[in-house]
């Protein structure tokens, strides 16, 4: 019994570790070449070849030391390169300073 609960644990993990690099994936594809460029990234067909090698292996190597390796490949992705992409691409804000909090600007209380 407790090696079922296991086992259905590592399914939730693999299912997952998939998700995340199927969405690497299409957000890597999505994004313009110039952008990576502009933000001194690597090629955007260098993210497509690794996110997609990240993928395949998810899907049909049962090894979990390459797994791994994919699954640091889709988190580098997702905290280098996609927030350099956004603000390359005027993604993010939209508009307003710094100070701005979620309701106005911030004026500390003067």
């Amino acid at each position: 019994m407790l090696l079922e609960g296991f086992q259905s644990f590592l399914g939730l993990i693999y299912t997952a570790m998939l998700v995340l690099a199927v969405v690497a994936l299409v957000m890597a594809a999505v994004a313009r070449e110039d952008a990576y460029r502009a933000a001194d990234k690597q090629k955007k067909s260098f993210w497509l070849i690794i996110l997609g090698v990240a993928v395949a292996v998810n899907l049909w190597v049962p090894f979990l030391f390459v797994q791994l390796a994919g699954l640091v490949a889709s988190i580098v992705f997702f905290v280098d390169v996609r927030p350099a992409l956004k603000a390359v691409s005027g993604g993010g804000r939209r508009g307003g300073s710094s100070s701005d909090g979620p309701y106005g600007p911030y004026n500390g209380g003067r």
